[in-house]
């Protein structure tokens, strides 16, 4: 049975959503750990846990990010960033790869909406925008908010990786 013309519009966008969350997500699966491997931070637990506190202050994150869900381990080989199963620094490390790994997937996903100009009309192609925005910023700022705490948990674990005359060379 066919759909009714009236909700092509919709099954496409949602196609496009799905389909396009998939690719992305199997592409950035495919990213070797060490080209998201981040260099420890190199400002103080200070600095880190007064930028911290601003994303608390500002966006109410703690308020909010339990609603969010984690496809973190949807694709094999993948980890959920959750919760914390382990504390010890390569597992921290790991964390802290993968929140650059999902920040990257929702930032090569928010534009998929322009995609949407070559068959939809302006309303279509506005509520696609929005959906984009409302469905991968709040990510964004829960996986900036995430490596945050990683990185003041690893600073306060290993004062002297977060000094600036201990970083490796860029």
């Amino acid at each position: 049975m066919a759909a009714p013309a009236s909700l092509l519009p919709l099954i496409s966008s949602a196609g496009l959503w799905l389909g396009g969350s998939l690719v992305v997500g199997a592409l950035a699966n495919q990213l070797p750990l060490a080209w998201l491997s981040a260099r420890p931070a190199a400002a103080s637990p200070a600095l880190l846990a007064a930028r911290l506190e601003a994303y608390q202050r500002l966006m109410k994150i703690r308020q909010w990010k339990h609603w969010m869900p984690d496809a973190g381990n949807a694709l094999p080989g993948g980890i959920t960033k959750a919760s914390l199963a382990r504390r010890d620094q390569p597992a921290l490390l790991r964390l802290l790869a993968e929140t650059r790994r999902a920040e990257l997937v929702h930032w090569a996903l928010w534009p998929l909406w322009l995609l949407t100009l070559l068959w939809l009309p302006g309303p279509g192609v506005a509520l696609n925008a929005m959906f984009a925005t409302l469905f991968n910023l709040p990510c964004l700022l829960l996986q900036r908010y995430n490596r945050l705490r990683l990185q003041l948990l690893l600073a306060r674990r290993t004062p002297a990786l977060s000094a600036p005359a201990n970083r490796p060379p860029r």
